[in-house]
């Protein structure tokens, strides 16, 4: 997907997705932008962090996966494991 407007991530995800959506959007790295969020946060009594995420956390929305319809019997891979080997 291009990076066209901002949305929550489905791939860096840890709580809402929000930094992750934010990281993606701009091309950042989502750790490095979650730990200044958190220090900001912390550090800051003008700032606060839970109730920014919390708004954000419902403002943003949350990316839509799109599926390649060109290929029309696609199911998700599954994956399993194979019982029929033999032990070494």
């Amino acid at each position: 997907m291009a990076n066209v407007g901002l949305y929550r991530s489905n791939r860096q995800n840890i709580i809402a997705g929000v930094m992750g959506g934010i990281a993606e959007r701009f091309g950042w790295n989502a750790n490095l932008l979650r730990i200044i969020f958190f220090l900001v946060s912390i550090m800051s009594a003008a700032f606060p962090g839970i109730l920014v995420y919390l708004i954000l956390w419902l403002v943003i929305p949350k990316q839509v996966e799109v599926i390649d319809s060109d290929t029309p019997n696609y199911h998700r891979p599954i994956r399993t494991v194979n019982n029929n080997k033999t032990p070494l």
